[in-house]
């Protein structure tokens, strides 16, 4: 650039520069905008990650919980118990779990004045296909609660030719004797051919029978 008294003379570099700058002005721009937008973004502090440990416990308020009625029915299972000699009203009785064989007791009407107390184990804990028989006074019979077979289906019956002495002792009135018994008894005579043999072995008359005749089998 040159001055000559009031005149001002532009090389041609210069006036080449000035017309590359006003072509290229739009797009330098558009740069310079582009380069600050990404200078923001990137001087923004980043959030930290929440990380969810799945081996922590649950928080007390997230754990599931069964109301008040659900947690009764799972409490109070329905089973039925059956009811037999010196009460009142001998029969099948519905129950539950938690109930004990004086609640059944109760629920039969009570003890009859012949009922034999002394054998009675008031405080036993009742269970689904359960036999409760009460025996009268002068009446002997051994374990008279302990009964986990079904009388309504004979595959689970106690098999009176095959069954250990534990299983036998399971029988109502049958004790660790009459049990050795009937072992001695099938070993020397070979095995029974019904179920009525059974009143051939000393202690084991009909009314014992009558109490067994719907829990065993020799098949």
């Amino acid at each position: 650039m040159y001055a000559c008294k009031n005149k001002i003379f532009i090389s041609s570099e210069v006036v080449l520069k000035l017309i590359w700058l006003e072509k290229y002005k739009s797009l330098l721009v558009g740069a310079i905008v582009i380069g600050l937008a990404l200078f923001l973004f990137m001087s923004q502090p980043k959030e930290n990650p929440v990380v969810v440990n799945a081996n922590l416990p649950l928080a007390e308020n997230e754990i599931p919980r069964m109301d008040e009625n659900e947690t009764n029915e799972l409490l109070a299972v329905k089973i039925f118990v059956d009811v037999k000699g010196a009460v009142k009203i001998p029969g099948l009785y519905e129950a539950s779990e938690t109930d004990r064989v004086f609640d059944i007791i109760e629920k039969a009407g009570g003890l009859l004045d012949k009922a034999d107390e002394g054998q009675i184990n008031f405080a036993q804990k009742v269970h689904d296909e359960m036999v409760i028989y009460i025996p009268k006074v002068g009446e002997e019979i051994e374990n008279p609660f302990l009964n986990n077979s079904s009388p309504s289906n004979q595959n689970d019956n106690v098999n009176i030719n095959k069954a250990d002495s534990s299983e036998l002792e399971t029988l109502p009135g049958i004790g660790p004797a009459k049990a050795a018994a009937i072992i001695e008894f099938r070993e020397q005579n070979g095995p029974f051919k019904q179920i009525d043999d059974l009143q051939k072995i000393s202690g084991i008359g009909p009314k014992t029978f009558e109490r067994l005749q719907d829990l065993i089998t020799v098949k």
